[in-house]
């Protein structure tokens, strides 16, 4: 449950924000919902929107979603490692330079969302792969402690997160 792992060393603390943006207490159960909402949620969008940023140092809409979809390629793959008892500190990542390098101008809103969903069947399958004992697993990411639970939240937190600002500053 979310409240049982916001009380333990399972995430560093920058994550907080993230998890208190998850709307299950049931990790597969909130990437399902994600599958579902995420893409309706970009479907909606409107057309002029997509290349938008709302200031000169700020993603568009489609640099958002591919950033989404990278965090969340990283993260299962993170929690795969941890799953499988891999005790090998694993490295941060630059967001800013994956996204620069995503090419996203060159593609469609449709093209990234169907991008999303591939990815969430994924990482829905890797979660289901696994028994309950395994989300206590825990690893070092970027220098801290995490767990397996915590990255199932962290994940849809995380996409929630960026649709509110999405929902506030774009839209």
């Amino acid at each position: 449950m979310i409240s049982d792992l916001l009380n333990t060393n399972e995430f560093n603390p920058y994550y907080t924000t993230y998890i208190n943006n998850t709307a299950h207490e049931d990790i597969i159960k909130g990437l399902k919902s994600n599958l579902v909402s995420v893409p309706k949620f970009y479907s909606n969008i409107p057309d002029s929107k997509h290349n938008y940023a709302y200031a000169d140092d700020k993603w568009t809409v489609k640099e958002i979603l591919i950033h989404i979809i990278d965090t969340e390629r990283i993260f299962a793959y993170r929690a795969l490692r941890i799953a499988r008892k891999d005790k090998t500190p694993l490295s941060g990542f630059e967001q800013d330079d994956y996204v620069l390098e995503s090419n996203t101008s060159q593609r469609t809103l449709t093209s990234l969302i169907e991008e999303f969903k591939a990815v969430r069947m994924a990482t829905i399958a890797l979660y289901k792969s696994l028994n309950l004992d395994t989300f206590l697993e825990l690893g070092v990411a970027s220098g801290s402690n995490i767990s397996v639970r915590a990255l199932g939240y962290i994940i849809t937190g995380h996409e929630n997160h960026h649709n509110q600002i999405i929902t506030e500053r774009y839209l």
